[in-house]
């Protein structure tokens, strides 16, 4: 049986078998970030969807400072037993709320597989923009729409049947726009494949955005 659960429910459900369960998707997106921003420079992160830490763990070593936000307070826990630096200052938060998460400008904001879960796209692109300084960037990685217009949301098995996460479509117009009306212009656009199949629908989307 489907059971449709809102996003911190179903993530705090989550955390205890993310790291473990197969998952395409999460896979895919780490490697993405990893290429994205191999040749961009930062040492202030904010780092909004972090899970367990998955792509923490890599930013680690070419960042300063992380500021690793995450709504699931589960997921959270996860990322702290796995990561003992004091690089790191771990912060629960709702990011369609008040951003009082921030600590002082970054040079990188990355967003990981959780626009899909936000309505309101030009609240977080207006906050995004006014925690980055100048010539600072945007990372985001997410499930690409393609898959989302055939059907495919975030979801995970349970012993009571198949958790699907609250998610809301958005076109990859959506995102460049947003990220226009708040001074961030593109910088590069991606696509990554199952099996870097380029017959096949594409799994990933990366948007690369700069604070001009």
């Amino acid at each position: 049986m489907d059971m449709n659960l809102n996003t911190k429910q179903a993530y705090n459900l989550w955390a205890a078998q993310y790291d473990t369960n197969a998952n395409k998707t999460r896979d895919l997106e780490g490697m993405a970030l990893k290429l994205s921003l191999a040749s961009i420079s930062f040492n202030n992160v904010l780092e909004i969807g972090c899970g367990t830490g998955k792509n923490t763990e890599w930013l680690i070593e070419k960042a300063v400072q992380i500021t690793a936000v995450d709504l699931s307070d589960q997921m959270l826990a996860r990322a702290k037993d796995k990561i003992g630096s004091n690089k790191v200052q771990f912060k629960q938060a709702d990011i369609t709320g008040r951003w009082k998460f921030r600590d002082g400008l970054y040079d990188l904001v990355t967003f990981s597989l959780i626009l899909e879960h936000i309505e309101n796209l030009d609240y977080v692109f207006n906050q995004a923009s006014r925690s980055l300084s100048p010539g600072g960037y945007v990372y985001i990685g997410e499930l690409h729409p393609f898959k989302q217009y055939n059907g495919t949301k975030a979801r995970f098995d349970t012993d009571e049947g198949s958790q699907i996460v609250d998610c809301f479509n958005h076109n990859v117009s959506d995102f460049i726009h947003a990220g226009k009306k708040h001074g961030l212009s593109l910088v590069n656009l991606d696509e990554y494949f199952d099996d870097n199949d380029r017959s096949q629908i594409p799994r990933i989307l990366t948007i690369l955005l700069k604070k001009t």
